[in-house]
């Protein structure tokens, strides 16, 4: 039995030196120069906003916030409803396989493919969320289920019935996990409705992305300083007893000032989405000439530079988390020292990577630099918080050492191979963020996606949205089998989906 840990832990440690070897590989392939004429005085212009944040130049700031928190609860509670009703037939392929590709579209593309649809009517916003979120739901609902404890659910369910059986036996010994779950969800969902807002959604993103185009960091930092109150709140305004006064509430206040035009849809899908040898009527050789003229000079240089971003991200993401979760750790500070630490893991993780890659590109202009720094910062801080609060459960020895040699030799072997499970099950996540990244000019996947859908050429965005789910896909079961093979705890997904 020791030879098979010592085995594990020494292909932990080998994975672990391939992944850097191949971020160190990717350098000379990425752009990762600064493009700005002076960044380090935008950079002051921007600090100097934090030091008086403004809300008077802004319309109504009460009302985006109130339309953020709108779009997410009905977002978030449609994904979760359906996804608890996906996740009682994910044992169907055909199930997990059709949420699978859903998940692995981010939210932003889901909105900007139902815009073509139904334009800034609240639909966009709400389907944005809610269908990438109901397969995420499934998933990890369906693992609850699975890894729960069966035993009173086994010796009821041939008297009971089926139904009865798993609402009586079943469901409350595994509620928790899906309170737990949910709630953390309805975080994430906060963060998907206000970057909604950079494509016209009149959520906090819309009057952000505007301050930032007109340089009023004041009132960036305000707005940013709202978000960070509304997300690090959110244990005390989001109680069980007032969720259905807000789900109520919510409907009357999203803004609603558009219709839906019945002959855009069904445009969009008898029409817009048919690639375009098809709607001519030619004959194979002409589809698969459209298919491989979009696949060498889009396809592919989108593919290589999202790798190329993901990789890099990946393993900056991991120097990060572990140089950051020690700062909420018992084992290393102090009550006061971890209150801080945790403060700024709040602000770095409830930043939208999709904001600070704005920040970073704005400040430093268009390269790979800023998406790989901002998908580092916010996946980083994401795993430190989750490492620290698992370091806390360690048992330690009262003569164990301190500082440098206990972090070294006592805590990060211990808890080396649960950071990889965290590490690894982001993966799939960063390759997905970089996509998104594409829409602010950094020559992913995205840009591509973003180019065709600004060009109005909706058959070439959906093939190439296609092309970047089955990408996502793929990371996502290597992801899965490396977990696996190393026998890395999936406990973690659960945590940091």
């Amino acid at each position: 039995m020791n030879k098979g840990l010592s085995h594990i832990r020494s292909a932990r440690w080998k994975v672990s030196w391939i992944f850097i070897a191949i971020a160190l590989a990717c350098l000379p392939f990425a752009d990762l120069s600064i493009n700005t004429y002076d960044p380090m005085s935008e950079l002051g212009r921007l600090f100097s906003g934090l030091l008086s944040p403004s809300l008077f130049n802004i319309e109504n700031p009460l009302h985006a916030l109130l339309q953020t928190v709108a779009f997410a609860m009905l977002g978030v509670s449609a994904g979760c409803i359906s996804g608890f009703v996906l996740a009682q037939l994910f044992h169907f392929r055909l199930v997990r396989i059709l949420c699978a590709l859903v998940r692995a579209v981010h939210e932003l593309f889901w909105a900007l493919i139902f815009l073509q649809i139904f334009g800034l009517h609240p639909l966009t916003g709400l389907l944005a969320i809610g269908l990438p979120y109901a397969a995420t739901f499934a998933k990890v609902y369906a693992e609850i289920l699975e890894e729960g404890d069966r035993r009173a659910y086994d010796n009821i369910r041939h008297s009971a019935g089926l139904t009865s059986s798993f609402f009586y036996a079943r469901l409350p010994d595994l509620w928790q996990h899906f309170i737990t779950y949910t709630s953390y969800r309805l975080e994430c969902g906060l963060r998907s409705s206000a970057v909604l807002g950079f494509v016209g959604l009149p959520t906090l993103g819309y009057y952000l992305s505007t301050a930032f185009y007109e340089g009023l960091y004041s009132e960036v930092w305000a707005l940013l300083i709202l978000f960070y109150l509304l997300i690090a709140g959110i244990k005390y305004w989001v109680r069980p007893k007032l969720l259905p006064l807000y789900l109520v509430a919510s409907p009357f206040i999203i803004a609603n000032d558009s219709s839906i035009s019945f002959d855009n849809v069904i445009r969009f899908f008898t029409h817009d989405i048919i690639p375009l040898p098809i709607r001519r009527g030619e004959d194979l050789n002409g589809l698969w000439h459209w298919f491989s003229e979009l696949f060498m000079n889009e396809a592919l240089p989108g593919i290589v530079n999202s790798l190329l971003l993901t990789q890099l991200a990946l393993i900056l993401t991991g120097f990060i988390a572990l140089i950051w979760f020690p700062l909420i750790s018992k084992l290393f500070f102090a009550r006061f020292a971890r209150s801080a630490g945790h403060l700024f893991l709040v602000v770095m993780r409830s930043t939208p990577e999709y904001i600070l890659a704005f920040i970073l590109l704005t400040l430093w202009g268009p390269s790979m630099l800023p998406a790989i720094i901002a998908l580092a910062l916010h996946n980083g801080a994401i795993i430190a918080h989750l490492m620290g609060r698992y370091s806390d459960a360690l048992p330690i020895r009262q003569d164990a050492a301190k500082g440098f040699n206990r972090y070294f030799y006592e805590v990060v072997p211990r808890i080396y191979g649960q950071f990889l499970a965290f590490l690894f099950y982001r993966w799939e996540i960063i390759l997905r963020e970089t996509a998104i990244l594409g829409i602010l000019g950094i020559a992913t996947l995205g840009f591509y996606i973003d180019s065709a859908i600004q060009d109005i050429r909706l058959d070439r965005a959906m093939m190439l949205i296609t092309i970047t789910a089955l990408l996502n896909v793929c990371i996502d079961t290597l992801s899965r089998y490396l977990r696996s093979s190393m026998r890395l705890s999936m406990s973690a997904q659960v945590n940091a989906s």
